[in-house]
């Protein structure tokens, strides 16, 4: 049997217009789900970094870096999920609130999640949670019965612990 697994890949492109785009068509046309995409730009100039989660075997997804590789706007590419990872996602959660409720529920996300509350209304609170996806899965779990009217999430982003970096070199990015 096939072991499938969640990968976090880590893939540094050129910032351009439809690289995105391609990146993900290459995800799509091999059949892969993606759990979680974040985009952003890089510590080098003209260059983006995404993250992405998907589900996969070891071999298609190795299959699917060399696939990466050759687009011409792909710089770098690593599968990070074996190292030591710091990864985080930050969420956006609007739960109903009522005079009754308010308090336990700024009380239980600031001091079990270390959460924030970004906004306050006569029926809703906004709490802007960040951590580990589990951690912020676990916080909708437990403000699911007060009612969950909208909730936002980034996506996850990661970065290798230590001296470890999928980042490139000036050079490397220049060539």
């Amino acid at each position: 049997m096939v072991d499938v697994e969640s990968h976090t890949i880590s893939v540094l492109v050129e910032d351009r217009p439809g690289v995105m785009n391609r990146v993900m068509s290459l995800f799509r046309q091999r059949g892969f789900n993606v759990d979680s995409i974040a985009v952003g730009h890089s510590e080098a100039p003209g260059l983006s970094r995404m993250t992405l989660v998907a589900q996969g075997d070891e071999r298609r997804i190795e299959q699917l870096i060399k696939q990466l590789y050759k687009l011409l706007e792909v710089i770098k590419v690593i599968d990070v999920t074996s190292e030591s990872l710091i990864q985080r996602e930050l969420a956006l959660v609007k739960v109903a609130a009522n005079e009754r409720t308010r308090g336990d529920i700024m009380r239980l996300v600031s001091e079990v999640y270390r959460a924030r509350i970004v906004d306050a209304a006569p029926d809703s609170l906004v709490i802007e949670v960040t951590g580990p996806s589990e951690k912020i899965d676990s916080m909708l779990t437990l403000v699911r019965p007060y009612g969950i009217k909208e909730v936002a999430r980034t996506g996850s982003v990661a970065m290798v612990r230590g001296s470890g970096a999928v980042a490139v070199s000036r050079e490397e990015a220049i060539a």
